[in-house]
């Protein structure tokens, strides 16, 4: 992608460049004011012209992929959070006290077909998919 925006911006300047070229010995008057006029040559007026629509769209761009990797960011560190919540150990009420053995049982518990939990609320459900 970034070889074809090159690509855009070696053309613009070519024609640009190739216009200049063309049209520099033309002057044009620009009447800002009653009393204030700019007489400069044509290609000056068409390079401001188009720096000036395209500066607020480049801006408004800018400005869009800003907020956007700050969501990013924000949603991205949500879900860390979330996952290492989840799978944190919880402390006891009482961590000073020793666990007392619990004796071994005989029967064998039968193989756990999803390892995800039950309350696991990252696994897609049908309730959540749209």
């Amino acid at each position: 992608m970034q070889v074809v925006r090159t690509i855009v911006w070696l053309l613009i300047l070519v024609g640009v460049l190739l216009f200049s070229w063309a049209n520099w010995d033309e002057r044009v008057t620009v009447n800002i004011w009653n009393n204030l006029v700019w007489d400069t040559r044509l290609p000056a007026v068409v390079i401001v012209s188009f720096l000036l629509g395209h500066l607020p769209m480049w801006l408004y761009y800018r400005g869009v992929k800003w907020n956007l990797g700050r969501r990013i960011t924000s949603l991205e560190n949500a879900a860390r959070s979330s996952a290492l919540s989840r799978h944190a150990p919880t402390p006891s009420a009482s961590s000073d006290a020793t666990p007392t053995p619990t004796p071994a049982s005989t029967a064998t518990a039968a193989p756990i077909s999803d390892p995800a939990a039950a309350d696991d609320t990252l696994t897609p459900t049908k309730d959540n998919n749209p």
